[in-house]
């Protein structure tokens, strides 16, 4: 039998992780907080210790909220663990003015990083980041951006 506390703390690293991606301060533990996942279908495997969400998925927390085609969970059943999360399809994580897009996220919790590849761009009210690749280290609280292309709005512009 799948433990339902696996999917949702999978998924509610990922947002916890995403979440510590937008804010200044790396010293404070993002705390744990509701998530409510949405898709048309859950296929749940515990031999082969996985998770798929598939059709319209919608997993939001808080002010947080990611979309996405497919989203599949590999875990460890034995660690009570999460090795990857991977977001496939139209994907979005948006918070307040924020916002990100890609083909495809993948959440590797052993080095504590996701990557953003397939036309990935960040956007932040008027300003915009692109390139072929978009890495997020959360411990680090930093971002390589490969190929990048910044889009930078002057606000004298926009009045």
């Amino acid at each position: 039998m799948l433990r339902p506390f696996f999917i949702i703390n999978a998924v509610l690293i990922f947002f916890m992780t995403c979440s510590s991606a937008y804010t200044a301060s790396s010293n404070t533990t993002p705390e744990k907080k509701t998530i409510v996942i949405t898709s048309k279908t859950l296929t749940a495997d515990n031999r082969n210790n996985t998770a798929v969400f598939e059709g319209s998925v919608v997993a939001k927390t808080g002010d947080i909220t990611m979309h996405s085609d497919k989203m599949s969970v590999f875990y460890d059943n034995s660690e009570n663990s999460i090795d990857t999360i991977h977001a496939t399809g139209n994907v979005k994580v948006h918070k307040n003015e924020r916002a990100l897009f890609s083909d495809k996220a993948v959440y590797f919790d052993a080095d504590e990083k996701i990557v953003f590849t397939g036309n990935p761009k960040a956007i932040e009210g008027n300003n915009i980041i692109s390139g072929t690749k978009i890495i997020f280290y959360f411990k680090d609280d930093r971002a390589v951006v490969e190929n990048s292309k910044i889009v930078l709005q002057n606000k004298e512009e926009l009045k």
